[in-house]
């Protein structure tokens, strides 16, 4: 039961992490990912970057042109820009379609993996205990609750066991955030300290000076 317990707690970590970083965040770093491997849509994606600053790059030069002053060189930079400008959208178009069947691919798989995983080892252990409780440590009760829904009384079920996984994760989540933005409020506040600190220091220095 010591692996169950753990794979019940790494299921729930996972999912805190999953939740925290968002969904969207994690399927546009595994496209990133995927493209950066040799994949069918690695070297589409190379071509869209490169139209992409082919497009920035005559922008900013039909910009810096007058089409009153140099109405030719005006007018072929637009031509040179349209034409690249098609080309993107229509890579991009397409791409865009790819990588929408690929964050459902990953987002289903993701479930899968996490909830889907939770919600099989809950229904097809949820009579089985984890643990038992020393007789006496808590009520009647207590004991009923902690065996919710079908483990037998005086043990702790896998339901509640998820449930005091997701708490504690959540809770320890929220004390290194509060401490981290703790130590990053003071921080500033003892670097702005240190320089009045050496000043007050040679101001004294100065008058002890003077007396002498």
């Amino acid at each position: 039961m010591a692996s169950l317990l753990f794979i019940v707690f790494a299921i729930q970590l996972a999912l805190h992490l999953l939740n925290t970083l968002g969904g969207a965040t994690i399927n546009q770093i595994l496209w990133v990912l995927y493209n950066k491997l040799p994949t069918p849509t690695a070297k589409v994606t190379h071509e869209q970057a490169r139209l992409k600053r082919e497009v920035l790059r005559l922008k900013r030069e039909l910009n810096g042109v007058s089409a009153q002053d140099d109405f030719a060189r005006w007018a072929k930079l637009r031509r040179q820009y349209d034409k690249v400008a098609a080309d993107f959208e229509k890579i991009d178009s397409s791409l865009r379609s790819v990588q929408t069947s690929f964050n459902a691919t990953v987002s289903s798989v993701r479930w899968l993996s996490t909830n889907g995983v939770r919600f099989f080892l809950q229904f097809w252990y949820s009579k089985q205990p984890l643990f038992w409780i020393p007789r006496g440590w808590v009520p009647g009760y207590a004991e009923w609750i902690l065996a919710f829904p079908r483990a037998p009384r005086g043990s702790v079920s896998i339901n509640i066991w998820d449930i005091a996984c997701a708490s504690i994760i959540g809770l320890v989540s929220e004390a290194i955030v509060a401490v981290y933005v703790l130590v990053m409020k003071q921080a500033p506040d003892q670097r702005k300290e240190k320089p009045q600190a050496f000043v007050a220091a040679g101001a004294g220095g100065v008058d002890q000076r003077k007396e002498q």
